[in-house]
């Protein structure tokens, strides 16, 4: 996509329209409701069934109403003049078609009494496993497809404000084993390194779960804090070391959050809210698994292919993969593959923290050979395979 000003982010193209203008309020709706024109816009969620707006006379002509709330008359008056209706769906404890992405204290919402049951996150992922999982019956696989597609448009405008605000604009993944204790060695050098890469101005990304990808999100989320408050964090945490304890697990990190809030900037606006604890991209296919409460935005996704693509694709500024097992190898080659290729363009350094974890599973081995044929040249200098966080960092840096 060149001139895309999402590209040094992304690599590739976007699931997000810049010509198309989304409506996500209702003053904004008024606004233009009283210019006579609705013409082209995209009306994004809003409960137009209460104090019912006048259609009389005003174009509708492309208006596409994705997930909003119409009296019946309306509707059918407004699909004969030339407006669009993707409607919502009823009895879904999420919504059809998402404007903006979550914060933790959107997934958090509801622990108390009921603790991790009674979280909207864990509500959400109770009614996927009740409604067939990952293959759910048609009219649930819509909505999911629904929720998804607004996902990936909050994404979207996310990385814009996030690139139209800064320099340093390669983001950098963070991947690694889900069941790193807090306080152990690969979770500790996840976060100091995730907290490095954030005081410097990189957007951290992650899968959007527990053990390295929760450390990943801790330490950009003490990124404007010195070390020593992200150790006492981490020991804080350790705790409550194992997220299969749902919740004491969960109850630790909001003690963290309030022990250390973030500053007021983070939840003024998207920017303010990546810039202190980056993005996590988790999915309720992994809805066992508690919320990591330390994003600073969360793009969470029914779809587990689509979201593993889109960190892949964002990562485009280096990719760390701390120790992991199967779903960490996995990734390293769908990674390798859109290096291989540069299916999203260039790639940053491989960088795999951990020797002796990485000798025993031997990816450089296999990589390097692998990586020195693609048909863009020799790319097996992207390997890095360290535990030094000073060597990660020079390579994240080129």
């Amino acid at each position: 996509m060149p001139g895309d000003p999402l590209q040094p982010v992304l690599g590739g193209d976007i699931p997000f329209d810049s010509t198309a203008h989304e409506v996500e309020s209702r003053a904004e709706f008024d606004s233009h409701l009283a210019r006579r024109s609705l013409a082209g816009l995209i009306i994004l969620g809003l409960r137009l069934e209460v104090d019912p707006p006048d259609f009389t006379g005003v174009d509708v002509t492309g208006t596409l109403f994705v997930g909003c709330r119409l009296p019946d008359e309306v509707e059918i008056d407004l699909i004969r003049r030339g407006a669009h209706l993707v409607p919502p769906f009823d009895a879904r404890p999420y919504p059809t078609h998402p404007a903006t992405l979550y914060t933790p204290e959107d997934l958090s919402f509801g622990f108390g009494s009921d603790g991790f049951a009674g979280m909207y996150d864990s509500i959400v992922y109770q009614h996927f496993i009740e409604h067939g999982g990952s293959a759910p019956d048609i009219r649930e696989a819509i909505s999911q497809r629904l929720h998804d597609a607004g996902i990936d448009n909050a994404l979207g405008k996310a990385l814009a404000a996030w690139v139209a605000n800064h320099d340093v604009k390669a983001a950098v993944g963070i991947m690694g084993g889900h069941a790193a204790a807090r306080g152990s060695a690969p979770y500790s050098m996840a976060a100091t390194l995730a907290w490095r890469l954030a005081s410097v101005g990189r957007l951290v990304v992650t899968g959007g779960g527990p053990g390295v990808m929760e450390a990943a999100n801790l330490g950009a989320y003490f990124a404007n804090r010195p070390a020593t408050q992200l150790k006492s964090a981490i020991e804080m945490l350790a705790a409550a070391p194992h997220f299969a304890d749902h919740d004491p697990y969960t109850a630790a990190a909001l003690r963290v959050r309030t022990a250390f809030p973030a500053p007021a900037t983070a939840a003024t606006d998207v920017v303010g809210k990546l810039r202190h604890g980056g993005l996590a991209l988790p999915t309720w296919l992994y809805g066992h698994e508690p919320a990591n409460l330390f994003a600073g935005q969360i793009g969470k996704y029914f779809s587990n292919a689509v979201r593993e693509d889109s960190i892949l694709r964002l990562s485009r500024g280096g990719i760390v993969f701390a120790p992991g097992w199967a779903g960490t190898v996995q990734e390293i080659f769908q990674a390798a593959t859109k290096t291989f290729y540069q299916t999203d363009g260039p790639s940053g350094a491989f960088v795999f923290l951990g020797v002796d974890h990485w000798r025993e599973l031997p990816v450089e081995a296999l990589l390097r050979p692998l990586l020195a044929k693609s048909p863009h040249g020799d790319q097996s200098n992207l390997i890095v395979v360290t535990d030094s966080l000073d060597v990660a960092m020079a390579a994240l840096s080129r």
